[in-house]
């Protein structure tokens, strides 16, 4: 991830925790929330109504504090990868999430992988949050030489792919850190995704965008 946050990023003291303790497991969602839902006392979770955001906060700490671990890397069937990519806005702006999947050339879903994007926050943002979370995790995983990578976003779209200057605010970060991994890849394209059509990334960013409407905490 770049180190560099969006102006947009801002996020409650305890969504930042969960995103730190997403950024220890290589930001495997289901991983992440495995292990929260195991330190939390008694029978709540990550999202049980019954657990307080005190509990949470004792649990993303001592997650912090005993020191996380990324899950072994699957292995591809080849150097060819599909990306499947989503940001996800309560209200637009509002409480907001990314999402990515890393797909291998037979279908395999390699990583799952979400973030809270911000507390308020708009759709396209969280959509570079996304592209921009799956290619590094991509790069920082396997060699890949071909990708294709399917995005709803044409804001995203335009400018990735179409050479047009950012027109959402403060994005310009996150553009030249995808634009720096795109050219690290030598065949790449993107494939415009239809409301319609399927997306396994919109549910992992909507776990973003539930951590990403946490209080205080």
């Amino acid at each position: 991830m770049t180190d560099d946050p969006l102006p947009a990023e801002h996020r409650s003291p305890l969504a930042t925790l969960a995103d730190e303790v997403l950024a220890g497991v290589g930001y495997e969602v289901a991983v992440a929330i495995d292990a929260i839902d195991d330190t939390v006392p008694g029978y709540g979770g990550l999202f049980d109504p019954e657990t307080t955001p005190a509990e949470l906060r004792r649990a993303f700490e001592h997650l912090l504090e005993s020191g996380l671990s990324r899950p072994s890397v699957p292995e591809p069937t080849s150097d060819a990868f599909v990306l499947y990519v989503d940001g996800s806005s309560r209200g637009n702006p509002g409480p907001a999430g990314a999402g990515a999947v890393i797909v291998d050339a037979a279908g395999d879903h390699l990583a799952r992988l979400g973030r809270p994007v911000g507390s308020r926050t708009g759709n396209n943002t969280a959509e570079y949050v996304a592209l921009q979370l799956g290619l590094s995790e991509l790069l920082a995983r396997y060699e890949p030489h071909r990708l294709e990578v399917r995005i709803d976003s044409m804001t995203v779209i335009r400018d990735v792919w179409g050479g047009e200057d950012p027109t959402e605010p403060g994005v310009e970060t996150y553009s030249e850190a995808i634009t720096a991994a795109l050219s690290s890849i030598p065949n790449h394209q993107y494939t415009h995704l239809a409301d319609s059509d399927p997306n396994p990334a919109d549910a992992l960013a909507t776990v973003g965008a539930d951590i990403a409407a946490f209080g205080p905490g």
